[in-house]
């Protein structure tokens, strides 16, 4: 079995200060490969640093709409050259967040859309981060792409969403990748989600070190070898044999990140 954790905080603290091990713990638990996902111009940068010391990493170019008032326009020209690196797959993640509105929501959509354009130069799919602001991401989503054409290739991350969000969301075309919240008891919604998502527009991911899934929640540290047990839990949910069904979503995360062996 091989699988990709398609989104993981490997710079962060919790998992940086012992990447070796945390690799190894991976490797076991056939998780084989991953995509470093960066949130805000350290992150990018140690990123793809990392990227370049493990032959089966990779690593994106993101401001988490968080640090979205942070941004300037100076920075994006500072950072830029990091989206054009040869280990970065994807923009992102990106997007809005209006639960804690860290950042107006203004200075969110600019930073937004600013990613949007640069995935659409550097040809690359982008991860949308969303929370609570589903209409807007999708409006954005959706005016640019009828104005430019690009990016064609979108997953929204930790999807956490309604049934009819996920229809929305495939119908434009894109992707939709689960966290371990699909193992939670109170995720019942999630899991009606994951039921209608196609295998060739579904992808898996940790978002560790955060949200560890089932049987493992009680570890405050989520890492990438828990991916199998998600992994394992939607393999049973569309009532499949694990191998096949690992098969089939790894066959989709490598197509979406045009990852060697596509």
């Amino acid at each position: 079995m091989e699988l990709i954790d398609t989104h993981c905080h490997l710079t962060f603290a919790d998992l940086a200060g012992d990447i070796d091990a945390v690799i190894e713990r991976s490797i076991a638990a056939s998780v084989t490969s991953w995509i470093t996902v960066g949130t805000d111009p350290g992150h990018n940068q140690k990123g793809i640093e990392l990227a370049h010391k493990y032959d089966n990493m990779y690593a994106t170019y993101g401001i988490h709409p968080h640090d979205a008032k942070n941004v300037t326009a100076d920075d994006a020209i500072e950072f830029i050259h990091l989206a054009f690196d040869e280990k970065v797959v994807a923009i992102g993640e990106t997007g809005l967040d209006f639960h804690y509105n860290h950042s107006p929501h203004q200075d969110q959509k600019r930073v937004f859309r600013g990613h949007l354009q640069l995935a659409a130069d550097a040809n690359l799919p982008v991860i949308i981060h969303s929370r609570e602001a589903f209409d807007d991401t999708m409006e954005i989503l959706d005016s640019f792409i009828n104005l430019r054409g690009k990016p064609t290739k979108v997953v929204f991350h930790c999807f956490s969403g309604t049934p009819e969000q996920a229809k929305i969301v495939l119908d434009a075309g894109f992707y939709i990748s689960f966290t371990g919240v699909v193992t939670f008891k109170n995720a019942e919604r999630t899991r009606r989600a994951a039921e209608i998502v196609p295998l060739d527009r579904l992808m898996l991911e940790t978002d560790c070190p955060y949200m560890s899934p089932e049987p493992v929640r009680k570890h405050k540290v989520n890492e990438p070898a828990f991916l199998a047990h998600i992994a394992r839990f939607l393999a049973e949910l569309k009532q499949m044999d694990l191998d096949d069904f690992a098969a089939a979503v790894t066959a989709t995360s490598k197509d979406f990140f045009n990852l060697p062996g596509n």
